[in-house]
């Protein structure tokens, strides 16, 4: 009698084990997008929704879409960056020896805004103002292989698309601004370091006209330099 009990139940507890794997990978994306909301979240201090997040256990491969991050409250909480896509494409053949190599970085800035707000504080220079400029490149590298264990060796193809910068002053309406980039798949070739985007800042700058140049004496950025 007792052992007719334990093996139903023991048969009752596997196919709830079974109905629970299968659950977790038919939503182990929405689990992991809801985690790296979360993170997002604690490292930063900014809101992130996720759309959507594919992680293919089958290949090598990961996509975000509709990635939208959200300035701190000292900016209104307002939108601070908004990607329609993020592509990665890796080569799992590196993992083997501990490198973390990118085929293919797909991404597609829909919008960036700046935002002054009521103290005269921008966001982007006050972001930017944190990060010491010099060796940030070696740094950003050296923390990425104290979280991962993986030395990253750089991106194959870089494949970039801008839209529209916008300029919002909380205080002052009448100083908010628009400006289309219009940049689609501009393809960037052995990305390893920081430097092997400098023509990518010059074409955007371009793009942009008088907008990055007229920032440039906004209090926010006087402020940052310090």
């Amino acid at each position: 009698m007792i052992m007719k009990w334990l093996l139903k139940w023991t048969f009752r507890l596997f196919l709830l084990a079974v109905a629970l794997i299968v659950i977790l990978l038919l939503s182990y994306n929405s689990i992991l997008r809801l985690y790296l909301q979360h993170q997002i979240r604690a490292r930063t201090g900014m809101d992130a929704e996720i759309g959507k997040l594919s992680v293919r256990l089958t290949e090598p491969m990961v996509t975000i879409q509709n990635f939208k991050l959200f300035n701190p409250p000292d900016f209104g909480g307002t939108p601070f960056l908004d990607l329609p896509e993020i592509h990665v494409e890796y080569d799992p053949l590196a993992l083997a020896k501990h490198q973390f190599r990118v085929t293919l970085l797909r991404v597609n800035l829909g919008e960036l805004d700046i935002v002054k707000n009521e103290a005269g504080q921008t966001n982007l220079f006050s972001i930017a103002g944190s990060v010491s400029v010099k060796n940030s490149g070696a740094r950003s590298k050296a923390e990425f292989t104290k979280r991962t264990g993986l030395e990253f060796t750089g991106i194959d193809v870089l494949n970039v698309s801008v839209g529209t910068l916008k300029f919002i002053d909380l205080k002052d309406q009448r100083q908010n601004r628009t400006q289309k980039i219009g940049l689609e798949n501009c393809v960037i070739k052995n990305v390893k370091t920081p430097t092997d985007l400098a023509g990518l800042a010059v074409l955007i700058a371009l793009r942009g006209g008088d907008f990055f140049g007229s920032l440039t004496g906004l209090p926010g950025h006087g402020s940052s330099g310090n």
